[in-house]
């Protein structure tokens, strides 16, 4: 009998453990969540060294739930998961604006872009045809131009810049105010000097240049603060108008900026420099949401103003992480290369009588750095020719021999374009982060060789793989409105360095494209401390991304400046839609796209 109720106390364990297995108890194992956002099907370059290439992710709460194959990311789709079927479509981490102006880029877009003007007579029948369309008195605003890049010499000129004659000629009666595509100079018709209070007798200012004729007469060319009379006479007038319509026109800038920006794939923007009315008035935007995030620099040249309100306006992670101040900047040390007032070492080689302007006097410039210091701030100063970057490498080395803490605050120089061989290794020595844009590469390299002689444009000129090499973290954007934000042309240019004439500058330079697609993604977080978050597709981080027609990673080169953005996603919210993209993800082929002339 013990053994019988043995033989069947062991048949019914069996049973029941059968049973058990055929019968899943309730919870185990636990459902995944439901995502809120599932890209699947795609070519994934998550830039986390664990995971470096996926399929598939998930987004849950506006971060990333995981990682993997389509097969893996399928158990996280639900009946209300959002669900982008890519075809194959390259994504890759947001795309950071390294280094940008938004409310100048916002204004760029209502203004005359005479930047397409192939030459001076180009540019004067623009201006003739806005006048046509204008009241008497109102101001004809434009930017972009650069004469060294017109198909011709307009004549007669003062070093390739026109005489204002034919300029005046067709606005007698409107004040006209073109801003060079450096941002470093404009040209502003006889009212609007007249307005601006220039005359035979104004003296140049600190920190600027007004060009004048062979008498003595000043032609409009302003360089860097020479031009400052002109934008307070602007100012004037748009303070003058009623203030309902100049709020309307602020924030209709504001949002063309920043559809302009999310419409190319980027998801933050480092805003490089605003008053604190304009930080205050900005924070109250992002109340109301903005569709990226939005990094701003304090843009102040008054020490006594900064030293004031520094400490109170730091900002961290304000309106769902899309709102932070933390920093200092663009304060400029010089100009800019292509207006000759870029400051270097030794004489231009077409303008043996010139080495450029220190723009902001460095003694300024270092009571703001000083001041930042103290307050935890990070400083991004401009500095492009190679004594502006000494300069300010010697005065950061002197602050963090002073103030040791501040090496941990992630000091920048805004360009860095052209550097004396000895200061290179300076930027890793001292943690000093290379804030540069690959497009002005192509842009400037017409011109660089003209301007320095082949030595210097070797030696020093953009040399991204010389830093990268040595260490330092170097970065990407478009300074735009400089140049257009199109991430596309920044990558192109920084893969192959192409002058857009068939030529390349001292490729030797040139990134690898994991190296550029860095610098766009992480290199960016990692300037902003937002590394921990933002730079890399891995669970936890925040879910910004891009979505691109081809794979720039992999695709021929002559092919990259056909690539379009397909989708914009942040904190997992699709926020830009290519017009065109659900037909691409059903296998429908787009139209042939035209070919993106990245040369201004």
């Amino acid at each position: 009998m013990p053994l019988r109720r043995s033989c069947l106390a062991a048949l019914l364990l069996v049973s029941m453990t059968a049973a058990a297995a055929e019968a899943p108890v309730k919870g185990f194992p636990p459902a995944l969540p439901a995502a809120d956002l599932v890209l699947q099907h795609a070519s994934i370059a998550t830039l986390d060294p664990l995971q470096p290439h996926v399929q598939a992710l998930a987004v849950k709460d506006g971060r990333i739930a995981a990682l993997g194959s389509d097969q893996d990311i399928a158990h996280y789709i639900g009946p209300h998961t959002k669900v982008l079927d890519l075809h194959g479509a390259f994504a890759t981490p947001g795309f950071i604006e390294g280094h940008g102006h938004l409310m100048d880029t916002g204004d760029a877009l209502m203004q005359l872009n005479v930047g397409k003007a192939p030459n001076w007579d180009a540019v004067v029948a623009m201006v003739k045809d806005a006048v046509a369309k204008a009241k008497p008195g109102q101001w004809i605003v434009g930017q972009g131009w650069q004469q060294s890049k017109w198909n011709k010499v307009p004549e007669p000129n003062v070093d390739g810049l026109p005489l204002p004659d034919s300029l005046d000629a067709v606005s007698p009666n409107n004040p006209v105010l073109l801003s060079h595509t450096s941002g470093h100079a404009i040209y502003a018709n006889a009212l609007a000097l007249k307005l601006a209070g220039i005359t035979r007798d104004t003296p140049d200012p600190a920190g600027g240049t007004i060009v004048r004729d062979a008498k003595g007469d000043a032609i409009g060319m302003l360089r860097d603060t020479a031009g400052d009379p002109v934008f307070a006479a602007y100012s004037r007038h748009l303070d003058s108008l009623p203030p309902q319509q100049l709020a309307a026109r602020r924030e209709q800038s504001l949002k063309l900026a920043m559809q302009n920006e999310v419409s190319k794939g980027i998801t933050g923007f480092v805003d490089m420099g605003e008053d604190f009315k304009t930080v205050d008035w900005m924070k109250q935007q992002a109340d109301k949401g903005f569709p990226l995030r939005l990094y701003v620099n304090i843009g102040v040249v008054d020490p006594a103003s900064v030293d004031r309100s520094l400490a109170r306006y730091r900002i961290i992670g304000y309106a769902g992480d899309h709102f932070t101040v933390r920093s200092v900047g663009e304060d400029v040390s010089d100009g800019a290369l292509g207006t000759h007032s870029a400051w270097f070492l030794k004489p231009y080689d077409d303008a043996p009588g010139m080495t450029g302007k220190n723009v902001t006097s460095m003694d300024a410039l270092e009571k703001i750095a000083r001041i930042a210091a103290r307050d935890g701030f990070q400083v991004s100063i401009h500095a492009i020719g190679d004594r502006a970057n000494r300069e300010v490498l010697d005065m950061y080395q002197r602050i963090f021999a002073e103030y040791p803490a501040a090496h941990e605050l992630r000091w920048r120089i805004e360009h860095a374009q052209h550097l004396a061989p000895s200061d290179i290794p300076r930027f890793a020595g001292l943690g000093v982060i290379a804030s540069m844009q690959s497009i002005h590469a192509c842009s400037d390299a017409p011109y660089v060789v003209q301007h320095l002689g082949r030595q210097r444009a070797e030696e020093g000129a953009y040399v991204w793989q010389s830093l990268i090499r040595i260490g330092a973290i170097v970065l990407d954007g478009s300074d735009t409105p400089v140049e257009d934000t199109n991430p596309i042309a920044g990558f192109y240019c920084a893969v192959t360095r192409d002058n857009g004439h068939g030529q390349r500058f001292f490729p030797a330079q040139s990134k690898t494209r994991e190296q550029a697609l860095r610098s766009y993604t992480w290199n960016n977080a990692y300037a902003l401390f937002e590394d921990h978050q933002l730079g890399s597709l891995s669970p936890g981080k925040l879910a910004d991304m891009v979505v691109f027609s081809g794979n720039l990673l992999t695709m021929p080169t002559e092919q990259i400046l056909r690539t379009r953005v397909l989708y914009t996603v942040v904190g997992g919210k699709v926020v830009y839609q290519r017009k065109g993209a659900d037909a691409w993800r059903s296998g429908q082929l787009f139209a042939p796209m035209p070919e993106f002339d990245h040369v201004n």
